[in-house]
């Protein structure tokens, strides 16, 4: 089936590497846009994020209709979305890094510092690491387990364990992926990722929630 994809360009995304990344896994069309009508209209919707939480939800949120646009399409028409990174951290209710800001709220939770008690375990948390999926009702098809490669500092803590699709190990376990009903979001960086990253992608691109 043709794979449409609205890539979601709001200043805040290694949006090339995460585009080729998407064609490499099979995607017809790829737009890389700011503009909410392209997000309206895409089959599927991607939005990446590297930085800061506070900056990319104030980046997203100053594009006039981007987030009603998102809303409609993926929470009211259940278009198949992915969030990368940050982008996968802005679905939480609120997050904590430099202030607290409200985030999208997709999924319940909250993003705080990774806090660990061994000093031989560096923040960030950079390299590959294991993947393991958990028990998911919701794009459990979508994970396997192997290996991705991670960057952060900040870590998904969900309301609900239902939402975690899968966990890593850094200190302690870590959120590695959410997802709820269409909604999909993974801390690792697929297009960094080598083969389990394209493998992920290409099941997102075939993934019909």
């Amino acid at each position: 089936m043709p794979s449409h994809v609205a890539l979601i360009d709001y200043g805040a995304g290694n949006l090339q590497s995460v585009a080729n990344a998407l064609k490499a896994a099979g995607a017809d069309q790829v737009k890389v846009s700011g503009d909410p009508e392209v997000v309206l209209a895409a089959e599927r919707v991607v939005l990446p994020g590297v930085g800061a939480y506070a900056n990319c939800i104030k980046a997203l949120r100053a594009i006039p209709g981007m987030i009603s646009a998102m809303e409609k399409r993926v929470l009211e028409q259940g278009a198949p979305f992915l969030g990368i990174c940050v982008g996968m951290q802005l679905l939480a209710t609120r997050g904590v890094e430099h202030g607290v800001h409200k985030g999208l709220g997709w999924i319940a939770g909250e993003v705080l510092p990774i806090e660990v008690t061994d000093p031989a375990i560096k923040i960030p948390h950079m390299g590959w690491n294991d993947v393991a999926p958990m028990k998911h009702h919701d794009g459990a098809e979508l994970i396997d387990r192997g290996e991705a490669y991670f960057l952060h500092s900040y870590h998904f803590v969900t309301d609900e364990g239902r939402d975690i699709a899968a966990i890593t190990d850094h200190g302690g376990a870590i959120t590695a992926a959410v997802a709820r009903d269409n909604i999909l979001g993974v801390q690792f960086h697929p297009e960094k990722s080598q083969r389990y990253g394209i493998d992920l992608l290409e099941r997102f691109l075939e993934w019909k929630p």
